[in-house]
């Protein structure tokens, strides 16, 4: 991405690291944790959990926030609302509505990376109401229809 992504740090998270990718390849940065103490999250329980961060986003981009897979395969750690989107007119800290649908308790400690945001160009097309749609071979079919 040749556009820059703008973040400042909350006064309480100036020890937290910046988000960041993990690997070359990777899609998406890791977020991390901005609890003052460790938060339990029972089997069911939904908690908004502090990222410590703003962004500004180039106009015409969006972020969306994701889960991280080895949180929902081993714990069942996983994110409401997902993806969920950042607009690039937003300037609040970024949260995050965590929900543990495993079986055990879980805990979240400050600086544990428990998301992750993925930075995409957006597009807003021109609106047009048509009495009539093309037809495609697929046309209304959904919801399993090609089989399992």
């Amino acid at each position: 991405m040749s556009e820059v992504l703008k973040i400042k740090r909350t006064e309480d998270a100036k020890d937290l690291p910046l988000p960041q990718y993990m690997s070359e390849g990777a899609a998406g940065m890791d977020l991390y944790a901005n609890v003052k103490e460790d938060v339990v999250l029972k089997p069911g329980d939904i908690k908004l959990i502090p990222t410590g961060i703003k962004i500004e986003l180039p106009k015409n981009y969006e972020a969306q926030i994701r889960p991280r897979s080895g949180l929902a395969l081993n714990y069942g750690i996983t994110l409401l609302n997902t993806p969920g989107t950042i607009d690039s007119d937003y300037r609040g800290e970024i949260k995050l509505i965590m929900i543990n649908l495993g079986k055990e308790e879980f805990i979240i400690k400050r600086g544990q990376r428990v998301a992750q945001m993925v930075i995409n160009q957006i597009t807003r097309p021109k609106i047009v109401e048509v009495d009539n749609l093309s037809e495609t071979e697929r046309d209304v079919g959904g919801f399993g229809h090609t089989g399992i």
